[in-house]
């Protein structure tokens, strides 16, 4: 019996020693640094990766080894695209990009194949003459969780007091089902729109907030919510509860029809963050399930402080993840991020002067003339990196991750430690997601011994934080951008590094 105890355990700890493994594909001399990329996902065994360099459009498929099968062009794909996205299923994929023509920005969507080859001939979806010359993206391509329904969004914000939201509706196989037009009044001078979210029903919501004045705490927020059969939005006014907010989400939860908002707010305008604010709307009843607020603990700022005082210890997090459960609760991951510079360090409110949103990367959209940051990876940062003299210094400290249940009343709070800094550039900072079951990982770069390690750590449904070992195989010549990478299965995910100022792609296995 106890040399079948011991065999066990050896056979335990051998499993753990090779639970992570990673693959490196080979460095590609047209893959430089400045290249342009996102990761589409895992198709017949392969992995789909998109790249751009210039005019140059390509995908390159991979196999389980991360060796090249094949990389071809996207000669369909026009000179000086604006912007590309993807939306990708089992065994086909979507892109959607724009271009320009004379005043005239043309939104089309072609259809991949498993190895990343175009079926039939690119689509049309829509066209707008701007009357001008314009290198920022003009469309927003939406989709549903389940992928069934795809929205094409545009915003003229010309007339400040009225801006023109059109959507036009797609079915999983680009059918259209219904293009909306419809005038969203803009009565309090410092009020936008943001967060456009489409459910599964086709129905598509977003937020109109407004400050006291500009770039400030937003005061006063309406729920805009246009059904996908009808051109008429309706408003919800949701009761802030004289709470100053200025980073406001919104989710959707597709299984219990309820959409989500929550935010950082302060007690004082332009405050320390006290804590979160959650309030559930019910689309069956069209009315509020639950108002809420929690006032963060002197236990848990202590936990997430780092070098600063326990009473600014939230004021660096922005919202990163949120994620819905099947009861009605949701979890949500928040980062410390900032920045900082020879004239000293930025404060929460520069970084609203620049979006209302994290410093410098968010996984959101932020609208001014209907243009939102584009979602796929850009080479050195939002700042244009080694473009001046002057160094700016990026942080991505701790990530707090914390449980609500369906009143929005946290059940628990957990921290994630991590320290990291990089100047000019961001690409190395900030984590990747993995969901596993029950857990999820959180995937991120730490200096140790001056060698940025790839570590992960993972949170339980209960909020147990498991520090796995080092990876293995880690090459010492590989730097990882974790923030970039992206789950392609249960238990794999795509993680894009340099390599001698070339861009590599790693497989990582849990």
């Amino acid at each position: 019996m106890r040399s079948l105890i011991v065999a066990a355990f050896l056979l335990l700890a051998g499993g753990s020693s090779i639970a992570q493994k990673i693959s490196y594909s080979e460095p590609d001399r047209e893959d430089v640094r400045n290249l342009n990329f996102e990761v589409i996902g895992k198709m017949n065994d392969h992995f789909l990766i998109y790249k751009n360099y210039r005019d140059n459009h390509t995908i390159t498929t991979y196999d389980n080894n991360m060796k090249v099968v094949k990389k071809h062009t996207l000669d369909f794909m026009p000179d000086r695209t604006i912007n590309v996205d993807f939306i990708y299923y089992k065994d086909f994929s979507y892109l959607f990009y724009q271009y320009q023509r004379r005043s005239i920005v043309y939104c089309m969507a072609a259809k991949l194949d498993g190895n990343g080859e175009i079926v039939g001939e690119p689509l049309l979806l829509d066209t707008t003459d701007i009357s001008y010359s314009s290198s920022k993206k003009l469309y927003t391509i939406l989709n549903s969780d389940d992928k069934e329904k795809i929205g094409v969004l545009k915003i003229n914000t010309k007339n400040d007091k009225l801006h023109l939201v059109t959507l036009s509706l797609f079915t999983s196989k680009l059918g259209l089902i219904r293009k909306s037009r419809m005038g969203i009044a803009m009565d309090e001078r410092n009020a936008f729109l943001n967060e456009f979210v489409l459910d599964n029903e086709g129905d598509l919501a977003f937020l109109r907030a407004s400050g006291t004045s500009q770039n400030d705490n937003i005061t006063r927020l309406d729920l805009v919510i246009k059904p996908a059969v009808s051109d008429t939005a309706r408003f919800a006014s949701i009761d802030l509860m004289n709470l100053f907010m200025d980073d406001i989400r919104l989710k959707v939860d597709n299984v219990n029809k309820h959409y989500l908002l929550t935010s950082f707010y302060s007690k004082s305008k332009r405050g320390n963050v006290d804590g979160l604010y959650c309030s559930l709307w019910d689309k069956n009843s069209a009315s509020i399930l639950a108002n809420n607020n929690t006032t963060f603990s002197e236990e848990l700022r202590n936990e997430a402080k780092g070098d600063g005082s326990v009473k600014t210890a939230f004021n660096d997090f922005f919202l990163q993840n949120i994620v819905m459960r099947k009861d009605g609760g949701f979890a949500i991951a928040a980062e410390s991020v900032y920045t900082s510079s020879r004239s000293g360090p930025n404060s929460r409110w520069d970084y609203m002067n620049g979006g209302w949103g994290s410093p410098f990367y968010s996984p959101y959209n932020y609208y001014a003339w209907g243009s939102p940051f584009n979602n796929y990876y850009y080479p050195w940062g939002r700042y244009g990196g080694f473009g001046g003299f002057q160094v700016t210094r990026y942080y991505a400290d701790n990530i707090a991750v914390m449980s609500f249940d369906t009143t929005g009343t946290m059940e628990w709070a957990n921290i994630i430690r991590k320290s990291q800094y990089d100047d000019n550039s961001d690409n190395y900072l900030g984590y990747g997601t993995m969901r596993t079951g029950s857990e999820i990982h959180f995937v991120f770069n730490q200096l140790e011994k001056r060698n940025l390690l790839l570590n992960d750590q993972s949170i339980t449904a209960d909020g147990q934080i498991h520090r796995s070992p080092t990876f293995k195989n880690l090459d010492k010549g590989y730097s990882f951008m974790p923030r970039f990478a992206k789950q392609v299965s249960s238990y794999q995910m795509i993680v894009p590094c340099e390599y001698r100022n070339y861009i590599c792609f790693a497989k990582v296995e849990f």
